[in-house]
């Protein structure tokens, strides 16, 4: 009976599962997130506002010139996300400024996700509503 009970403790604080399709917090864009290998990966799914460039828009704001030509659409925004308590932690990158950050998900009910990317001590969080 103690092994049940802290059995079912842990799953209690287990990390829910964020996988799906999710508007961004600017409802430009869906980013769909699944299983890549023992982690979880989000990539750019669709476009809702057309970027600049178009649908055939580039990753220009790059830092490393030899990724510069790759598309946005099916970009991997979210990167090696693990679950870590009631967390999934990883790694965040914004094609809009290039750069990578610290990150965290969460669920927030069936249909939020709550996405925070840090440097530092500085975090920014947004929400994200899931595809109906």
């Amino acid at each position: 009976m103690l092994v049940a009970l802290s059995l079912g403790g842990v799953a209690a604080h287990a990390a829910e599962p964020v996988a799906g399709r999710w508007v961004t917090a600017e409802k430009d864009g869906v980013i769909l997130i699944a299983p890549c290998g023992k982690a979880v990966c989000g990539t750019i799914d669709r476009f809702l506002v057309p970027p600049p460039e178009g649908p055939d828009q580039r990753d220009i704001n790059n830092p490393d010139a030899k990724l510069r030509n790759r598309k946005l659409l099916g970009l991997p925004i979210l990167t090696g996300f693990v679950a870590d308590g009631e967390l999934w932690r990883g790694r965040i990158y914004d094609p809009k400024s290039g750069r990578t950050y610290r990150s965290v998900i969460r669920r927030k009910g069936a249909n939020v996700l709550e996405v925070k990317g840090c440097i530092g001590p500085f975090c920014q969080t947004q929400v994200w509503k899931k595809v109906s």
